[in-house]
């Protein structure tokens, strides 16, 4: 009896009072709140603004008309959709299959786990690095462009190049796969056991199963996914920029020519772009929530 009335004391001495209990919890929290305020809510508050000003600061819709008008933004809208709409599609289905293999195809599992590491370190390797082993792997003078050339097979000559649309998709690429494979990968997990054992208790072919249960429950999240990397190939600067030189006509490359270049110098219209930027990618973003919200429903 003593003992337990000791054990009450100290524990009566060590809890905090009700009012630390609340605040606690929201002092953690509080670098994150001030993170979003100071490099998000802000920054976007400044966009928003000087998007509707014109150089002397006056309030304008030039800058949004021009989005809709300009003949070279209009373009470079419809290339940075057309590459990012391109490698969400390639590498959402390559990267699926990948995901499949590595995850319920009977591999083993150091190889798994090899493939999930990669994954980790090449979804975030972009930028300038990225653009810098390409071109010194597939440039005029990289290493496998020189030893296809020695065998007789000149990839430029036959018309292929690293600097155009289609150069810059693959590059796009090396991270768009890993990506895909690292999202999907729990979502392949989440497949209960029992929905394939009941499939083929009442006769189904393991075809039949992934394309009458599997597969409609994977779909919302395929295609969230490949929304996400729709969104992440859009909004990708430095890799296109290091790889081109700012030849190719994208929407990010001429946002940076708008707020920084010598010539194409009008910072109010760069934030508008970058305004229709942001929209797009608030379509995204809300298109990938609601189609995992449909996914979890099935997967808890």
């Amino acid at each position: 009896m003593a003992s337990s009335v000791a054990v009450g004391r100290r524990e009566a001495a060590f809890t905090l009072p009700r009012v630390w209990t609340i605040v606690l919890p929201w002092l953690g929290v509080l670098p994150f709140f001030l993170f979003t305020v100071l490099f998000l809510i802000l920054p976007s508050s400044s966009l928003f603004i000087e998007s509707f000003q014109n150089s002397k600061g006056e309030f304008t819709l030039e800058n949004i008309a021009a989005l809709f008008s300009d003949p070279r933004i209009v373009p470079g809208y419809a290339a940075s959709i057309q590459i990012s709409a391109f490698t969400a599609l390639v590498g959402g289905i390559f990267g699926f299959l990948l995901a499949y293999a590595v995850t319920l195809g009977g591999l083993p599992r150091w190889i798994r786990s090899s493939y999930v590491t990669f994954s980790g370190v090449a979804s975030n390797f972009a930028g300038v690095p990225l653009a810098f082993a390409f071109i010194a792997v597939l440039g005029r003078v990289g290493n496998i462009t020189a030893f296809l050339k020695s065998i007789g097979i000149d990839l430029y000559a036959m018309g292929f190049t690293l600097y155009d649309f289609w150069g810059v998709s693959l590059v796009y690429l090396f991270f768009q796969f890993p990506l895909m494979l690292l999202i999907m990968i729990p979502s392949l997990e989440g497949l209960k056991r029992e929905w394939r054992e009941a499939a083929e208790n009442l006769g189904a072919t393991g075809f039949e199963y992934w394309r009458r249960v599997a597969f409609p429950i994977l779909l919302p999240s395929l295609l969230g996914t490949m929304i996400l990397l729709f969104g992440n190939a859009f909004g990708a600067y430095a890799t296109a920029f290091a790889l081109t030189g700012g030849r190719l006509n994208l929407l990010t490359i001429q946002i940076g020519a708008q707020i920084r270049g010598d010539v194409l110098h009008n910072p109010n219209l760069g934030y508008a772009m970058a305004l229709g930027m942001v929209f797009i990618m608030l379509v995204c973003i809300i298109g990938y929530t609601l189609l995992q919200r449909l996914t979890e429903r099935w997967l808890r």
